[in-house]
This record gives structure tokens, sequence and C-alpha cells, in this order.
């Protein structure tokens, strides 16, 4: 229990460094420089004023200096960070698989609100996520699926376990990319973003291709889902409507981080 109490302060602090990423990335600015400030009286925040969850309470979610209203993203991001890293800790131990699965969780968490809020899937968090997921899987490789029938059982598990993440992320890109390619030929308007295949290709690194391609479909469903309630609210045709089909593969991905076996 005590490494899972650290791993939600953990969590906690790495949900508030995503918030910085999830706002600044998308507008191509640095996470460095300058410090945390106002987005909307652009005032600089003191350390007090920037404490996971804490400093947010304490404010009634208004800026110290200009009273705006804080967005709601930067309680939840933090919130649902620190919860995933304390469950997932809890569930695995202090272990290289714990580890890799915060690690995929925090990368999707800052893709699903970044996709949500401006549209863009930052290269910042889908290419380093692939990079970080090939090293990771070798370290903790998952159990094995489709790809590994083909593979020789002299290998080693490390081994198997990147071939497989490379297979499994580069086909389900692919795939991702033909198909959108097909919708841009038939419907010759933009169907996804280059950004939805590369989110995909690192959730197959991670995932498996089976899990890249359950995550595809689960995806899609809940897209469809909520552009048709979106359509029935607001009564705007369907095909009109831009969704973040990033944010959804975002979810369907962290529900198979617990679901998965």
């Amino acid at each position: 229990m005590l490494e899972a109490i650290l791993a939600l302060v953990v969590g906690l602090l790495t949900g508030s460094f995503l918030n910085v990423c999830i706002h600044r990335w998308p507008r191509d600015l640095s996470v460095v420089r300058p410090r945390s400030y106002c987005p909307a009286c652009q005032h600089a925040l003191a350390w007090y004023d920037n404490v996971p969850l804490v400093s947010y309470l304490l404010l009634g979610g208004r800026c110290r200096h200009c009273c705006s209203l804080i967005s709601w993203r930067y309680p939840l991001v933090e919130l649902l960070t620190g919860g995933l890293f304390f469950a997932l800790v809890l569930t695995h131990g202090p272990t290289l698989v714990a580890l890799k699965w915060c690690v995929f969780s925090g990368l999707l968490i800052g893709l699903i609100f970044a996709d949500l809020e401006q549209q863009i899937l930052p290269d910042e968090l889908t290419l380093t996520g692939i990079v970080a997921g090939l090293a990771l899987v070798m370290l903790a490789p998952a159990q094995e699926g489709i790809v590994s029938l083909l593979l020789s059982r002299e290998w080693s598990p490390a081994r198997r376990a990147l071939v497989e993440a490379l297979i499994g992320g580069a086909f389900a890109a692919g795939l991702l990319w033909w198909i959108g390619l097909v919708y841009k030929l038939v419907r010759r308007r933009e169907g996804m973003g280059f950004g939805d295949v590369k989110m995909v290709g690192m959730i197959g690194v991670f995932l498996g291709l089976q899990g890249a391609l359950f995550t595809v479909v689960v995806g899609s469903i809940l897209g469809s889902v909520a552009g048709v309630a979106y359509t029935l609210a607001r009564r705007k045709p369907l095909l009109t409507q831009e969704l973040p089909f990033g944010t959804f593969l975002g979810i369907a991905a962290l529900a198979l981080v617990f679901l998965w076996p």
C-alpha cells in the first residue's frame, strides 16, 4: 500500500506536468520556459498556487490575481493520473509491469485531452511513446499475442516482445492510414489526421496487434455514439462535425490497460 500511495503522489505531479504539455505543445510552446502562468492574465504562478489538486481547491477554482475561472481540465487530469498510477501499482506492485502501464496511461491522458481541446495529437507524446514503448515491452513483456505464433520459440521473451510490438504498431498504424486514405478518396475530405495514425502505432507497440485493433474498433464505436449524440443535441448534420478521434482511441486503450490479460 505504501508503494501505491507513493505512486499516487508521483501521478499527481505527473498530471500537473501533463497539464502544461496539453496546453503548450499543441500551440508549439516550450514546456520548460516560461514557468507556469495563468492563461488569462499571463501572471506567473507561485509554487503554492501550483500544488496538484490542493491549490485548485484552496483557490476555489479561480486565479489568485485576475479571479478568472481555472479550467476543470487541470484538476481532472491530475486526479485521473494520480488515480491510475495508484491503481496500477496496487494491482501489479512496484514492478516494471506497473511502470510500463503508468507510462502508457500518462501518455494516453495527455493525448486524450490535447485532442479534446485542440484536436491535435502532439508528436512529443506519440513518437516519444513509441520509443518508450519499444524499450518497456522488452523489460516487461506482456502476454504473447497472435504475432508470437509466427515467431521462433527459441527467441528470448524480450526479443519476441520487441518483434511483436514492432509488427503490432506498424500493422495497426498502416491499416488506419489506409482506412483514412480510402475515406478521403471516396468522400473527398479528410477523415482523420496523421496524428491518429501515429497514436494507433503507439498503442500497438504497448498493447500488441490484438489490443490495437480492439482499440480502433471500440474507439470508433465510442466516436460514433458521441457523434450521434452531438448531432441530436445541436441539430447539425453528423458529416459536418469534426470529432476528436484520438480522445476516443485513448479512452478505449485506457480501458484495455485494466481489462486486457
